[in-house]
């Protein structure tokens, strides 16, 4: 009897609802959502692919919402979280825009 269960529940699927910016409401399964998540604490972003435009979407995460995705076997990754900006890299976001080409520059290290 608890073979004939196990496999009635495998062959369900979740299904996870959440909201394109571009298409609207969306409906994936836990392998098209995947969980980035804080090192500090319960908490992340998920992310997904949209099923009709291709576009990667990503929202925030509270514990709740984390809570339930592992609860429904979506995949995780633990993110590091950057640091406060430094006067440094103020400094030199700055002069970087008193170029004319700073834009061009921004794209090239982009790819």
């Amino acid at each position: 009897m608890r073979r004939e269960n196990a496999g009635l529940r495998s062959e369900r699927m979740t299904t996870i609802r959440t909201t394109c910016n571009r298409c609207g409401d969306v409906e994936l399964t836990t392998e098209d959502v995947g969980l980035e998540l804080t090192a500090e604490g319960g908490t992340g972003r998920y992310r997904f692919t949209c099923p009709f435009c291709s576009s990667v979407q990503r929202r925030p995460a509270n514990t709740r919402v984390v809570s339930i995705l592992l609860a429904t076997g979506v995949e995780y990754e633990i993110v590091p979280t950057a640091g406060a900006i430094t006067e440094n890299e103020i400094r030199d976001f700055a002069s970087a825009l008193g170029s004319d080409d700073w834009f061009t520059e921004l794209v090239a290290s982009e790819s």
